[in-house]
């Protein structure tokens, strides 16, 4: 089967920061819910202490094998763009790991190119969280 249109990623200092908090609480986990403040930004959480709910979307996973969950309502505006995830100084949400390092995730986005958006179509539906076990 062919490797699936990479919907996210993360740009080096997102994935330097992502690998030192791996260091610190093992597995990870993303969780982009579309809510106001915290849930504004991505949410970086200890695998397995987030759960994700049935129709919460799989975009893909970064740094390896970290999963990158999005809500099926905030997905439904994000499904034709490119998500990068950054890191910049500022305060991070209260419940995400980064918090206490003086920064904050942040998602950038780009839409998708005309072969991205056809190769996606082309693509089974991305697995939700009634189906995927991450």
């Amino acid at each position: 089967m062919a490797e699936r249109t990479r919907r996210v990623e993360l740009t080096p200092a997102a994935e330097d920061l992502v690998r030192r908090l791996t260091a610190r609480h093992g597995p990870l986990m993303f969780h982009q819910s579309g809510g106001c403040c915290d849930g504004s930004s991505p949410m970086c959480y200890p695998r397995g202490e987030f759960r994700v709910g049935a129709s919460d979307v799989l975009l893909g996973h970064v740094a390896g094998d970290t999963p990158f969950w999005m809500s099926a309502d905030q997905y439904a505006y994000w499904r034709h763009t490119h998500l990068t995830v950054d890191v910049v100084p500022g305060r991070g949400g209260g419940f995400s790991l980064e918090a206490p390092e003086g920064v904050r995730f942040l998602l950038r986005s780009r839409l998708l190119t005309e072969e991205e958006s056809a190769r996606v179509a082309a693509e089974p539906p991305l697995p939700t969280g009634a189906e995927a076990a991450d």
